[in-house]
């Protein structure tokens, strides 16, 4: 069910999604409401479920993580559903989605180099045909939603 946000809604939602510790004070004086006005505002959104939550965003390459790949399977027949049950362990996918197309998966993984990479890989071979693309450089990365149209 698609939820009818107005414009000071939005701008809220841009600035969370900027900073999500932004004070509400700070949001407010941006875009003309008090702080409790924004709070109530805020937490409607989080009620409705338009705000599904807060988190940290972490360098992968600070940690330890100097690769990152997109790596897409194509499941043999039987092994999508046990695959879909082994991903959730797999510390490296940051990102998994189930998709339309030739392939059943695309994931979002980082690792420490190459080896880590190959050592992966061995792991998904079991439950289909893979496809491995490096990622050199991020053009976007977690760009805010914004009101469109």
């Amino acid at each position: 069910m698609e939820i009818k946000l107005d414009k000071l809604h939005w701008s809220i939602l841009t600035a969370l999604q900027q900073n999500a510790r932004a004070s509400l004070a700070g949001i407010g004086r941006k875009i003309g409401l008090t702080p409790p006005a924004v709070a109530d505002r805020v937490k409607r959104l989080e009620d409705l479920g338009v705000i599904e939550g807060y988190w940290t965003s972490i360098s992968h390459a600070k940690v330890g993580y100097q690769l990152k790949a997109i790596i897409t399977l194509r499941a043999f027949m039987g092994k999508l559903k046990p695959f879909l049950e082994h991903v959730k362990s797999l510390e490296e996918v940051i990102n998994c989605y189930r998709i339309t197309g030739n392939e059943n998966i695309i994931m979002e993984v980082v690792l420490r180099d190459q080896f880590h990479l190959e050592k992966f890989i061995d792991q998904l071979i079991q439950y289909g045909e893979t496809r491995t693309h490096i990622i050199l450089s991020e053009v976007i990365s977690n760009a805010p939603i914004r009101r469109i149209g």
